[in-house]
């Protein structure tokens, strides 16, 4: 299904549309307050693209860097070019400990391998405790964002979701007890757990260390008791050094909710005692996405998730009718690499207005991928007929400057003198909420070319 038609689905329901799309915009307004009370900050932005871009020019060196000191560390570490081997490693590693029951905080790695169905079609129980997480998993949906992965449903939603699979009262979507029962629900799955899986946010080159950012607690609580400790991280997670930390955890907890920084930043680098730790490191597209010289700045990504807070489209289409693991403008990048006949549709799916690249923490130029992605999906897939003749006729009528005139006057004569029935009509799916402006008299080359002659 393409982008246009799942959106088409999530705006049938115009009310939850507006709250989510104010839902959203308000995390943003959040990020602007809290951007602009940091000094320099458009100077730590170019801290973090500059660290990024350097680490991407120099990654195979940086990779065996973080993998030797790891593994001095007391680490295994693992290597996987895709997400079937991933799993499979995953799988082994759990199964050489005789680990039946798995908690994990948040990894859109995981996600993006499919982890929790292979892991459950293995026999393994895999409990996401990250609250959000968990409420998409108990409904048996992908999350909609990758900080804010339940943000498409409603309090009331929660409630009724809860009381089919934890046994909850009914509380009108209370906030304060259905958290208190969901912790209840997490504490006993955190305690019976064999092996705790996490996401990597940060790894870094010269301690073989790597830090996981949450503001539940739940990745901390899940390492802490579980005995196994396995995480998995993208290629493109590195950092060089310890002290770059200080650059993308400041821009990282402003970005994506706010907040001075995340309520967790755990470093981790080595098991504790009587405990094991393992690491993936996974490729799964990264290393051609690095090969494209258009695309590589999109693996800078942070998963801040700045760029959907603040994106009209993503607003009012939710997370879900991208149909990929990271929706949003970054994932309308990312996600044509990897299939460009599935994801052809979604970088058409933004207006190209650029606040996407003006959020981003380390400076991607999100819109210009965008476009670039636009000019190889035209070349390489079939468009539909009508957009194809429409953009046909649209390039005669440009490329003729007679033409466009004609086409002009009646423009501006159907904006003043027809009436708004007929210009909002069904054709005019923006006429439903906006109205058009009211057409000139005169274009501006005739105003021009009036002023000039008066002059003289």
């Amino acid at each position: 299904m393409s982008h246009s038609k799942a959106a088409t689905i999530f705006n049938k329901d115009e009310k939850k549309v507006n709250w989510h799309d104010k839902a959203l915009w308000f995390v943003r307004h959040k990020r602007d307050k809290s951007a602009h009370s940091v000094k320099g900050w458009e100077e730590l932005r170019n801290l973090g693209h500059g660290i990024k871009a350097h680490t991407l020019s120099n990654l195979d060196t940086y990779l065996i860097q973080f993998e030797e000191n790891a593994i001095k560390n007391g680490v295994q570490v693992h290597w996987a070019a895709d997400a079937d081997e991933h799993n499979k490693i995953v799988q082994s590693i759990l199964k050489a400990h005789n680990a039946k029951k798995v908690v994990k905080s948040k990894s859109m790695l995981t996600e993006e391998c499919h982890l929790n169905p292979f892991l459950e079609a293995n026999d393994i129980e895999v409990i996401d405790t990250d609250l959000g997480e968990r409420i998409v998993q108990l409904a048996k949906e992908p999350p909609s964002h990758i900080v804010l992965p339940a943000i498409h449903k409603k309090k009331e939603e929660v409630d009724v979701l809860f009381q089919e699979h934890l046994g909850t009262k009914p509380c009108d979507g209370d906030p304060q007890y259905l958290t208190g029962e969901a912790r209840k629900h997490l504490r006993e799955k955190f305690i019976q757990a064999d092996a705790a899986i996490t996401g990597v946010n940060f790894a870094v080159a010269d301690t073989g260390g790597f830090v996981v950012c949450t503001n539940e607690g739940n990745a901390d609580m899940g390492v802490h008791l579980a005995p196994v400790h396995i995480a998995c991280m993208g290629i493109e997670k590195l950092i060089p050094k310890q002290e770059h930390l200080g650059v993308f955890l400041r821009l990282l907890g402003r970005s994506a909710t706010g907040q001075h920084i995340t309520t967790y930043s755990s470093h981790f680098k080595k098991p504790r005692n009587g405990a094991k730790m393992h690491i993936v490191i996974v490729d799964n597209g990264r290393t051609e996405q690095l090969s494209r010289p258009d695309f590589r700045a999109s693996l800078h990504c942070i998963r801040c998730g700045a760029c959907m807070n603040t994106c009209p489209i993503y607003r009012r289409s939710g997370g879900h009718s991208y149909d990929s693991t990271i929706p949003g403008p970054i994932g309308s990048i990312l996600s044509p690499g990897k299939d460009l006949k599935k994801h052809s549709t979604l970088p058409f799916a933004s207006t190209l207005c650029g606040s996407c690249s003006d959020v981003c923490p380390v400076k991607i130029d999100i819109h210009t991928q965008l476009y670039k992605w636009r000019q190889i999906i035209t070349k390489e897939t079939p468009q539909p007929f009508i957009k194809k003749t429409s953009m046909k006729m649209m390039g005669n009528i440009f490329s003729k400057p007679s033409q466009f005139d004609k086409v002009g006057k009646v423009a501006r004569w159907s904006l003043r003198n027809l009436p708004k029935g007929m210009i909002n009509s069904k054709p005019n799916v923006w006429g439903k909420a906006r109205d058009l402006p009211l057409g000139p008299k005169e274009s501006f080359e005739d105003w021009y070319k009036k002023r000039n002659k008066d002059e003289q």
